[in-house]
């Protein structure tokens, strides 16, 4: 596997993976907190919406930000802000006031996603691509795995467990002080052959795969606790649920990204696709028999989180230049989207009609994105004839 391990590669992938331990973190948090204080599933539903629409305002800005400022300058400025956003929610109760918080989170979380995200790729050879962005993915998710064991930790201390979150973003700060040179964006990123809506076409299963697991992401560490207790089991138990999930995600992932070199990236993307859709329905069911229940939740996230990874891959394979940077921020908008219309729905859906309701909302993004992958695979003879 050709890949340069450099001190700025090492620096970039341990400093995000902690941003992933904070916001692992303080979406369960916050979800716990609300319910403590007597709301329901919609309210919790409607604030992990609001980081999400924080990401989506800003994805249209991420190019000309990281082209403005530099890719460190806009991490660092990023870790900031949503270290800030997340202590301020220590020191009120105002449901707006933590609507606009989160918004904040979301859009600095985006910018420092995005960025990270299109550095790997450059990084990576097409014959390592799925072992590298694995690796990167593995660190990522095996520190945000970590934030639902932390709330269960710190859940008690009602007087400072916000202001630990975001004590814990500025880990980040002497990692990314190691970061020597970054990637600038340059002017001609957004010239029209690279456009979105060029590239747009090329990806929509990319796009809907991206979509899918944010919803599953942002759900598992949100709305998951609340359906596992809708079903008998202990809340200190139940926000364990998202850590089942986040550790099939991070051990399987480097597994299944030296599959993908091997076997080819559509054939694994599509048959983790077909392993979720299968293993969905059964979640309800197994719930109540651990033997049964911790071994589903493994599986289920090691082959949705691929559908992520592989997703990233395929980007890295399909664009080059312009075109990356234009596939990166579709990518960024799907994830946002997802996670703000999905919560959304999800929340009102287990509301009215039950807490079942949230594998219907996953199982539907799960089929979306195999139909999507279905039809790429049927257009790619069209467009290697043309």
């Amino acid at each position: 596997m050709k890949v340069i391990f450099t001190r700025d590669f090492l620096a970039l992938i341990l400093s995000v993976a902690v941003v992933g331990l904070g916001s692992g973190a303080t979406l369960p948090l916050t979800a716990l907190a609300l319910t403590q204080a007597g709301f329901g599933t919609e309210v919790v539903g409607l604030l992990t919406a609001a980081q999400a629409g924080g990401g989506l305002v800003v994805v249209p800005l991420a190019g000309w930000i990281a082209a403005r400022f530099g890719g460190r300058e806009v991490i660092v400025g990023a870790v900031l802000a949503v270290a800030l956003a997340t202590a301020l929610m220590q020191l009120t109760s105002n449901l707006w006031l933590w609507a606009l918080l989160r918004v904040l989170c979301g859009a600095a979380l985006m910018l420092l996603f995005t960025i990270g995200e299109a550095w790997v790729n450059r990084l990576a050879d097409d014959a390592s691509r799925g072992r590298v962005i694995a690796i990167y993915a593995t660190n990522f998710t095996l520190f945000q795995m970590s934030g639902p064991v932390l709330v269960s930790r710190i859940a008690g201390f009602t007087h400072s467990r916000f202001l630990i979150c975001g004590a814990i973003f500025l880990l980040a700060l002497p990692m990314l002080a190691a970061i020597r040179t970054t990637p600038r964006a340059s002017d001609d990123e957004h010239a029209a052959h690279g456009s979105w809506r060029h590239v747009l076409p090329q990806m929509p299963a990319l796009v809907i795969g991206t979509g899918f697991f944010a919803l599953f992401d942002t759900i598992a560490l949100s709305l998951l606790p609340l359906f596992a207790m809708s079903h008998g089991i202990a809340s200190e138990v139940a926000v364990l649920f998202a850590s089942a999930l986040l550790l099939g995600d991070t051990t399987m992932q480097f597994p299944i990204g030296w599959l993908a070199d091997r076997l080819g990236r559509e054939r694994v993307h599509i048959g983790c696709g077909l392993v979720v859709v299968a293993l969905l329905p059964l979640l309800p069911w197994a719930i109540s028999s651990p033997w049964l229940c911790w071994p589903l939740l493994y599986v289920l996230g090691a082959a949705a989180g691929a559908i992520y990874t592989l997703s990233l891959v395929a980007c890295g394979e399909r664009f080059r230049g312009v075109a990356l940077v234009s596939a990166s921020s579709l990518v960024g908008a799907s994830w946002s989207a997802a996670s703000f219309g999905g919560p959304l729905i999800a929340g009102a859906l287990m509301k009215g009609a039950g807490n079942d309701a949230m594998v219907g909302v996953l199982l539907f993004a799960a089929l979306a994105f195999l139909a999507a992958a279905w039809w790429e695979k049927r257009r790619a003879p069209l467009r290697a004839a043309g």
